[in-house]
């Protein structure tokens, strides 16, 4: 009878024992430059299984992860290579422009080449310009002739589209009618951190990197 009641005092003080809070979930906002796309749709994944709020900030001086391609000009805080990015020329499948060397890209886009093809570049703060500046220009200006994209997504739409169009597209990006007339080389993907990252934001940046 003593062991009954034992018992009995053991599920109601269990009964009565307060639950264990679950902790709010941790907030982060991610920003990521239009070449950098398709990683952010990665930090996603990432945060799905985890007590994580993700958040798309309008400007990386907002948030507190930054998706780039390529080392920006000057990188003071922390950064994190999650991956690779291959920069390219690129052209409409019937556009006049054949396979380039480096001095026949950047003649192209210096504006010493064929008249008849339109150059499209971005704007000198694009990630991916500042990527082909250094792996192709050389510091020699692109044409002041250039139309500029004001994403990848529409550099990619024009390339498609104009069949005397040539651009530049990471590699993640040529899909539809075009084709590859040269490869500059490869950058990294970088995650930027404002300071050393710790807890949700530590746990992002290590999935980005597997």
């Amino acid at each position: 009878m003593k062991s009954l009641f034992v018992f009995l005092l053991a599920l109601l003080l269990a009964a009565c024992s307060p639950a264990t809070a679950t902790p709010p979930p941790a907030r982060l906002d991610v920003y990521a430059t239009t070449a950098a796309g398709p990683w952010l749709e990665d930090a996603f994944a990432c945060t799905a299984d985890q007590n994580t709020i993700l958040g798309v900030a309008t400007s990386p001086d907002s948030a507190d992860l930054v998706l780039r391609i390529g080392e920006p000009p000057a990188l003071t805080s922390p950064a994190y290579q999650i991956d690779t990015e291959e920069i390219l020329v690129v052209t409409h499948r019937e556009s006049p422009v054949q396979n380039l060397t480096a001095e026949g890209a950047r003649d192209l886009f210096a504006g010493r080449g064929d008249p008849s093809v339109q150059v499209w570049a971005y704007a000198d703060g694009e990630d991916v310009q500042q990527a082909f500046d250094k792996l192709v220009m050389g510091g020699e200006p692109v044409t002041a002739l250039a139309r500029m994209a004001t994403s990848t997504q529409e550099m990619s739409d024009t390339l498609n589209a104009g069949k005397n169009a040539v651009g530049i597209l990471p590699g993640h990006w040529k899909v539809g009618t075009v084709r590859e007339v040269y490869s500059a080389g490869t950058v990294p993907v970088l995650a930027i951190t404002g300071a050393e990252p710790e807890g949700a934001l530590k746990q992002l940046v290590a999935c980005l990197q597997k």
